[in-house]
């Protein structure tokens, strides 16, 4: 940590053209009585991302800092974060949203700072989103969890699944991932973090809704995730395996719920398989 930042903002970007700029905006209109910075990682984009990045760079250069990829690291080992963004975040605090996605509140970073600098047991903080169509700006639903400030309990995140809250509410603090637990070994998404932001004393949860996560944006992980039977069947393998581990590591103190994810996961697999099945004929 250096130059009193506080708060690390990533930002993964990558063929985001359409959508970068509205995703800078709202990191900068931000208004924080601490420092942040943003880091923001262009993954050798073959649209105009990284020019669009370039201009807030020379516009804000004390506040974005770019990396640009000459060559796609995604399919070159994956890990973004781990690998380019954390290693360089001088701040305390870590708060994500993805170059396709953008904040709504411009006290976002202030609230959710002041909630985890009063709660020293919580590792993590959320809040309240919209999902938007990408295609439309039309709103398909709200992820709202509880309709006041409160902390949700571990049992509640697993059972929740990845899309409990949405990525771009995450808020944690960066020591959370000095000596990350062997589940996170195994499934390095959405779901896995927030059941590590949950595990020491559950998620802090703001009620403002603050953040919108855009759907259907072509090439998304999700998208592509989702493509076909197989793809969505791999991905609940691995998610198994994870909660399996997850139980070791927890020595069994969440047995029941990670069980009935589990079984959940089972039927999802199975309805799949029947799908695969009729996509080869």
């Amino acid at each position: 940590m250096s130059d009193n930042i506080e708060v690390s903002v990533i930002c993964n970007a990558y063929n985001h053209e359409k959508y970068i700029a509205q995703a800078l905006e709202s990191f900068i209109m931000q208004r924080t009585n601490f420092k942040f910075e943003v880091l923001v990682h262009d993954d050798a984009s073959t649209d105009s991302t990284a020019d669009i990045i370039r201009e807030y760079e020379k516009k804000y250069p004390d506040l974005i800092k770019p990396m640009y990829q000459t060559v796609n690291q995604y399919s070159n080992g994956g890990a973004i974060s781990k690998r380019f963004q954390l290693p360089r975040a001088r701040g305390r605090y870590i708060a994500v949203c993805e170059g396709d996605d953008y904040w709504t509140d411009p006290e976002k970073l202030q609230k959710q700072y002041d909630q985890m600098e009063k709660n020293p047991q919580a590792d993590m903080c959320t809040h309240s989103s919209v999902v938007v169509d990408a295609r439309s700006g039309s709103v398909i639903k709200r992820i709202a969890r509880r309709d006041h400030t409160c902390i949700i309990p571990l049992e509640e995140v697993i059972a929740g699944g990845g899309s409990f809250v949405s990525t771009n509410s995450l808020f944690y603090r960066k020591a959370l991932l000095d000596n990350e637990p062997p589940f996170r070994q195994i499934l390095r998404l959405d779901y896995s973090m927030q059941v590590l932001g949950a595990l020491r004393g559950g998620i802090l949860y703001i009620a403002d809704e603050m953040s919108a996560y855009r759907a259907n944006v072509e090439n998304s992980w999700t998208q592509v995730s989702r493509s076909s039977s197989l793809k969505k069947k791999q991905h609940f393998n691995k998610v198994n395996l994870m909660l399996k581990q997850l139980d070791k590591d927890t020595n069994g103190k969440y047995h029941w719920v990670i069980f009935k994810h589990r079984l959940k996961n089972w039927l999802k697999q199975r309805s799949l398989g029947f799908k695969a099945l009729r996509e080869k004929k």
